[in-house]
């Protein structure tokens, strides 16, 4: 069999998408998967790295601020459909897959013209532009929120929740033991904060502020603060036990069973690694993402208890009261892990390729 998978742009999207041509390994070995990307996104190292191929479209986001930069995007947009509907015609795919992202729209468009089944993978709780748009002639419609029938046709729509890395699931450490490995010490709470791979500038200037509140209750930290501004903070762990900087956390499984309470952004993957997990976390949305939505993600879960949110915009004020009044608080970080770890939803890569079987089986 052949699996046409397209989308990426931030590991929001890739991860969910290699996790998905893991499964389909796994359940087919012998089977073809061809991965499509947009040049210049990080889906053009991560998916080779990861041991699939990849072929990169020009394609690129619109200019929502400067419409006349439009032009060129247009443009880069119809070479990407042309290129979109030669991938498909010469590999023939069985299904297309789509994840959102940039590559994920010319792709599904294409393959949805050729008579593919194709399945939309939306791994948020407010459905993105091109998903919506391609939701009209999609054959299965894969989500991890309730209630999306507001966005898509209600009898497409299968809740399998969003796939994560399969370590975070596999590691077996108990809390004192992941923070022993990790250099902490076990007897104390741990505070895990992380803004993304590049980094939360938000986050982290709140963090700065609430080190000697968190370092005054005795707690530790365990801070990522992204490539992109680990030189501004790397110095505030000299000279302090129980706080350890860095830019990028490589063993991310170790650090949630570690963690007594996760301090995050509120993307769809980091949501579902922390419902899966069960962990009590403040969640601070980005408010520099399309529509919206990881405001909508953070509200999704902090209207049933399972999570406390801040707005990007009070957290320099808020942040750091709020982190001393759930580490004062053990009773009430068990109550928000519980209602969190209801809101999970486990083998979600294995539910989606039961969809994708079915589309092949049917020959939708």
């Amino acid at each position: 069999m052949k699996f046409l998978i397209s989308g990426g742009g931030t590991g929001g999207h890739i991860f969910p998408a290699l996790s998905i041509c893991n499964a389909l390994r796994r359940r087919y070995p012998d089977c073809e998967i061809q991965y499509v990307g947009a040049l210049g996104r990080m889906e053009m190292e991560r998916v080779p790295e990861a041991g699939y191929p990849i072929i990169g479209l020009p394609v690129a986001g619109f200019d929502r601020k400067h419409l006349w930069r439009n032009f060129s995007v247009l443009w880069k947009l119809a070479k990407s459909m042309i290129m979109a509907r030669r991938i498909v015609r010469k590999f023939k795919p069985d299904v297309a897959i789509g994840v959102g992202g940039y590559a994920s729209g010319p792709v599904l468009k294409a393959a949805q013209r050729a008579g593919v089944p194709t399945l939309i993978q939306e791994q948020n709780s407010y459905a993105g532009v091109t998903n919506k748009l391609l939701a009209e002639k999609a054959a299965a419609i894969c989500c991890a929120y309730e209630g999306m029938d507001r966005f898509f046709p209600a009898d497409r729509i299968t809740l399998t929740g969003n796939p994560v890395r399969a370590a975070l699931t596999e590691c077996t450490l108990s809390r004192e033991e992941a923070k022993k490995q990790l250099g902490f010490d076990p007897a104390k709470p741990l505070v895990l904060a992380v803004g993304g791979s590049l980094g939360a500038r938000t986050i982290n200037r709140a963090m700065a502020k609430s080190l000697p509140a968190i370092l005054s209750e005795g707690a530790q930290l365990l801070w990522q603060t992204g490539k992109l501004y680990i030189n501004d903070y790397d110095r505030l762990a000299k000279g302090k036990d129980g706080v350890r900087i860095s830019a990028f956390i490589s063993d991310m499984a170790v650090a949630y069973r570690a963690a007594d309470l996760v301090v995050a952004r509120a993307g769809a993957c980091t949501i579902s690694e922390l419902t899966l997990l069960g962990k009590p976390a403040i969640l601070v949305p980005s408010p520099n993402v399309a529509e919206d939505h990881q405001r909508k993600n953070a509200e999704a879960l902090a209207s049933r208890g399972a999570a406390k949110m801040i707005l990007d915009a009070d957290a320099d004020s808020m942040l750091s009261d709020e982190i001393i009044s759930l580490l004062r608080n053990e009773k009430e970080r068990n109550k928000i892990a519980a209602e969190a770890l209801k809101m999970g939803l486990p083998e979600a890569d294995e539910k989606i390729v039961d969809k994708i079987t079915e589309l092949v089986t049917n020959g939708k």
